[in-house]
């Protein structure tokens, strides 16, 4: 273990933060709220919703929060046909191979599917991840979390949780984590700034600048 290392385990969110799936969002959403029968997202306003909340967001379109987990899993399930086409963000490879081989162990909490997520990483990048516990409630992370902390054995204080969501944000201080937003997933950086987290990354070097 690296000594030097401000943090022993780094969990990752997904969608936003390692995998580049926005677009991807977007192109299937009016068929998802065709579907589901919830309100469109409107193209215009796309500036002013990535400032919102989950819980904001789903105020606005009208979904009822019994329909999310029916809604997640089509989504998944979509996403599996895709996830061949989906891209990780630049430098992300680099990144987590940099992390642990500093010897920071690393996990994976998302709302997404495991298997898509391996998809989309790869064997080898996947070798680098201690745990995936996927398959999350939209409010449900600070669970997963807690299990993974446990898994690993190691303090709350010695974890950081790196996401593009408030709501990632406020699961980690749940249970104690420290906090970690990056500015180029689906909630707008100036949103996240106003939360205070514990460390903001405005590229995916300055991850591995600010961890090691």
């Amino acid at each position: 273990m690296n000594s030097l290392a401000a943090y022993k385990l780094v969990i990752f969110d997904f969608d936003g933060t390692l995998g580049d799936t926005f677009g991807w969002m977007l192109d299937t959403s009016d068929a998802l709220a065709d579907r589901f029968g919830y309100r469109k997202i409107d193209r215009s306003q796309l500036d002013t919703l990535r400032h919102l909340s989950a819980r904001e967001m789903m105020k606005i379109h009208k979904l009822p929060a019994l329909k999310v987990p029916a809604i997640a899993a089509h989504f998944q399930k979509l996403m599996t046909a895709d996830a061949g086409r989906i891209a990780m963000f630049d430098g992300v490879p680099e990144m987590l191979r940099a992390l642990h081989g500093a010897g920071i162990q690393l996990a994976v909490v998302s709302s997404n599917s495991e298997e898509n997520i391996r998809i989309v990483l790869g064997p080898e990048l996947c070798e680098l991840i201690g745990m995936f516990n996927c398959g999350a409630s939209m409010f449900g992370k600070a669970s997963k979390f807690r299990k993974v902390v446990k898994r690993f054995g190691v303090k709350p204080g010695e974890t950081i949780s790196i996401g593009d969501e408030i709501r990632d944000l406020d699961a980690a201080r749940e249970i104690g984590l420290a906090t970690g937003a990056v500015s180029w997933g689906y909630t707008a950086a100036e949103a996240l700034r106003v939360q205070t987290p514990d460390l903001m990354f405005e590229t995916v070097d300055a991850i591995t600048a600010g961890l090691l």
